[in-house]
């Protein structure tokens, strides 16, 4: 068996997914395996579909790393806020508890983040120097700040304030629909949300990710920024892959 695999999975408001995964290649080894999110969003309903996907993947994937990104900020194994997921997951030993019901260790991390570091090791900024800003819009916008490949978790970009009102509350994807703004008017606001970024944190990249990054023909044009925007490669899969690489880099490190 080799050493260089690893189980991610990726708990959403709607679905839960996950997948053996070659670290070295980024390539899934197994099918991606999909179940619903149990209605409410509670802890221990979705540590039931994590442990069904975890033996979906196989014997082989018992003894190996197992990564799980979910929609909370997360700080040494505790989850701190709930997105589209039960509010009994504030305050949550997630780690600790899931690690207790299925007897191997466990890295939670936040679902953003697990795909900041995908896209740096697998996906569009391979190799990209300096930092990189992924954001995430959809619902509200997820941020993951990536330094030269390492991980600065838990940012949280899409609270941000500008012109006293939160960035993600006019920004994310729907934003636009809520406010009924056509894709150039949208544009504009996203626009001053990433010039805002990059006078706070001068990155040498920005990648665009969510459901809306699929419509990126409608909008993308309309933004110029003083830095490269690209759109995020890795979409459904970004999640798993960044939780089982970060999965098996934190074990590596013990």
């Amino acid at each position: 068996m080799s050493q260089q695999q690893a189980v991610g999975i990726d708990v959403g408001g709607t679905g839960i997914k996950g997948a053996l995964v070659d670290i070295d290649t980024g390539e899934l080894l197994s099918e991606r395996i999909k179940y619903p999110t149990p209605e409410g969003g509670h802890p221990g309903d979705i540590f039931e579909v994590i442990a069904r996907i975890a033996s979906d993947c196989g014997p082989v994937a018992s003894g190996l790393p197992l990564g799980v990104c979910v929609p909370s900020v997360v700080k040494n194994g505790r989850t701190l806020t709930a997105a589209n997921i039960a509010t009994d997951w504030i305050g949550l030993e997630a780690e600790k508890t899931l690690e207790g019901r299925l007897g191997r260790e466990i890295v939670f991390l936040n679902d953003a983040d697990a795909a900041g570091v995908a896209e740096a090791h697998y996906g569009e900024a391979v190799g990209a120097p300096g930092l990189t800003i992924l954001t995430t819009l959809g619902t509200g916008i997820g941020s993951a700040l990536v330094q030269d490949g390492v991980l600065i978790a838990n940012t949280e970009l899409g609270h941000l304030e500008i012109d006293g009102e939160v960035a993600e509350h006019r920004s994310s994807a729907v934003a636009r629909q809520r406010l009924g703004q056509d894709w150039q008017e949208w544009a504009a606001g996203l626009q001053r949300y990433y010039l805002h970024l990059n006078r706070l944190f001068s990155p040498n990249l920005f990648l665009l990710g969510g459901g809306v990054s699929k419509e990126a023909d409608h909008f993308l044009h309309f933004i110029s920024l003083p830095v490269p925007i690209r759109i995020a490669a890795l979409r459904n899969n970004a999640g798993i892959l960044g939780a089982a690489f970060l999965a098996h880099t934190t074990r590596a490190s013990r």
